[in-house]
């Protein structure tokens, strides 16, 4: 008797519980008011959306199971990292969910024009004035030199 063996068809269909334990562990699904969906392509691949704070809840990360390949995407549908490996994957999408902190930069913008304004006007007007008190009182202190 001649033993063939096939080639194992890749998972298909639903997420399995490990794979979304790790994703869960990995990304922190559902916090900072997140939620998460699954979904199945019409080719019947598993796929899994990050969605943003309601009452949007735009996509923010999709992660696709695709022939064994763990597929990451922004909510924009770009590519950001491909794999076989799903740790490997998540790792890569908490990085992305990370993405600058525009609320800091914002801050800190607005200290330095705040800063700004102020020694603009109140203390460059200081600084005129005790130039000018100088130059009227300089001739009589320097009569009493």
């Amino acid at each position: 008797m001649n033993v063939i063996a096939f080639q194992r068809k890749p998972l298909q269909g639903a997420w399995s519980e490990t794979e979304l334990a790790t994703l869960a562990d990995t990304i922190n699904l559902g916090h900072r008011g997140r939620e998460w969906e699954t979904g199945i392509t019409e080719n019947g691949d598993a796929q899994l959306y990050l969605l943003g704070p309601q009452p949007e809840q735009a996509c923010e990360l999709c992660v696709s199971r695709v022939d064994g390949q763990y597929i990451l995407e922004d909510g924009t549908g770009r590519l950001l990292f491909e794999h076989r490996s799903l740790p490997l994957v998540a790792a890569h999408a908490r990085t992305a969910l990370r993405g600058t902190r525009w609320w800091l930069v914002a801050r800190i913008v607005m200290v330095w024009c705040t800063i700004r304004h102020m020694l603009h006007d109140e203390i460059e007007p200081l600084m005129t004035e005790g130039e000018e008190l100088l130059v009227h009182f300089a001739p009589q202190l320097a009569a009493f030199v």
